[in-house]
């Protein structure tokens, strides 16, 4: 506030008071100057925020197109070892197998061989009692007697009738009735001789033989036992038997290497349970045609085994040489696809991953061989994803860093 000097003359103001009071233009101009500055300090700070945001944003859409590409792992194929033979699991199976069933109904009388017996082609191996069988024989026989009496006496009359007919004594027509009633008289002769045939046939089978010579694998009734005819009944399989003088070997061979199954070639087995020992085989013959599920070619390996050494039933591997080597490399089985197309891998080539089709050789369990489609420069994308497809695009993941030690 101004205040008036006492001193002084009304109506005027003192030197202090009106040198103390700046000027008002000056003020103002301070003023504009103070706004301005505040107004530019929000100004650039608008604009950091705005250019701060924006490179966030750009981050962020970076990030995502990233983040949208799918990492994959990796592995490059090793070179596989060359191929002078390959070696193909299969397992072994008797020469001749065969159910043995009772063809006549009845009661087990007494069996001869139980399981692991080696018995010859003939032996008697069990008995049947068949009363009804036998009950039924005995009327069909007795039918057949009467049939034959029956026959005779329309022989005779048949006779009597063709001679009376000379003479004019009886007419065609009865003497062609007395003919017919004969000829009826011979087919029931005949039909009566034929049931009682089978009959007999059926009270034959009563004793059950060794339909080849084998080793009796499954004995499956005892005495007193309900036997039904034929092989249509449940459990009703009397024994099981198994011939083994030679074993049957059946082998898949991959198509690649379908040119080693040549029939007349010699093979070798070798068996988890004889370390050390080869046993020899010939390929017999072979299916003559490609599965289309597995690409494989089916063969047979006949094994002699006079000493019944080798067991039907027995996992073994076979060993077939081959012309020549076949390059090939190896991969994880976790690198596999299996596609409608076929057996296919994913390669990456170019940040993008490719599917190859290939074909393979051997299987070793966790890794498989692979013959056509890749080179051991390719990269391998391991465990791929069922909906990958080709030219999409991915990245390698990093390798795990070392442990240092």
């Amino acid at each position: 506030m101004m205040t008036s000097d006492p001193t002084s003359e009304p109506g005027t103001v003192s030197a202090a008071a009106a040198v103390s009071e700046p000027p008002r233009p000056r003020r103002r101009v301070v003023l504009l100057l103070v706004l301005a500055l505040v107004a530019g300090v929000l100004g650039l700070g608008i604009y950091s925020g705005i250019r701060a945001r924006a490179r966030a944003d750009a981050t962020l859409k970076q990030a995502t197109v990233q983040a949208a590409i799918p990492v994959v792992n990796v592995v490059s194929p090793t070179p596989g070892a060359p191929a002078l033979e390959i070696r193909l699991p299969g397992t072994t199976q008797a020469f001749t197998d065969a159910p043995i069933f009772a063809r006549t109904s009845g009661y087990l009388k007494r069996w001869y061989f139980d399981i692991g017996a080696h018995v010859k082609q003939g032996q008697l191996l069990a008995e049947i009692e068949t009363p009804e069988v036998d009950q039924q024989l005995e009327q069909t026989r007795a039918d057949l007697e009467t049939a034959r009496a029956n026959l005779r006496q329309a022989q005779i009359t048949a006779d009597r009738w063709r001679a009376l007919l000379e003479t004019d004594s009886v007419s065609k027509q009865e003497t062609d009735q007395a003919v017919s009633s004969l000829a009826a008289t011979k087919a029931t002769v005949d039909s009566n001789a034929a049931n009682v045939r089978r009959l007999e046939q059926l009270q034959g089978f009563q004793k059950i033989y060794a339909p080849f010579d084998g080793v009796i694998t499954a004995r499956n009734t005892d005495i007193g036992a309900l036997i039904d005819a034929g092989a249509n009944t449940t459990g009703r399989e009397l024994f099981h038997m198994v011939a083994i003088h030679t074993l049957r070997v059946f082998v898949a061979i991959p198509e690649i290497y379908s040119r080693a199954a040549r029939t007349g070639a010699s093979t070798t087995l070798t068996l988890d349970e004889f370390p050390g020992r080869v046993f020899h085989g010939t390929l017999v013959r072979n299916a003559n045609a490609i599965d289309l599920a597995s690409r494989t070619l089916l063969v047979e390996v006949d094994v002699d085994n006079p000493s019944g050494e080798l067991l039907p039933g027995a996992y073994a591997f076979v060993h077939f040489k081959l012309d020549k080597q076949v390059p090939s490399v190896v991969v994880p089985v976790n690198t596999l696809l299996f596609r409608a197309q076929g057996l296919q891998v994913a390669v990456v080539r170019d940040n993008q991953a490719q599917l190859v089709p290939v074909t393979i050789g051997r299987d070793y369990g966790t890794t498989v061989e692979i013959m056509t489609g890749i080179q051991s420069s390719d990269q391998v994308i391991v465990a791929p994803s069922d909906s990958l497809t080709s030219g999409t695009r991915v990245r390698i993941a990093p390798a795990p860093t070392g442990s240092g030690k």
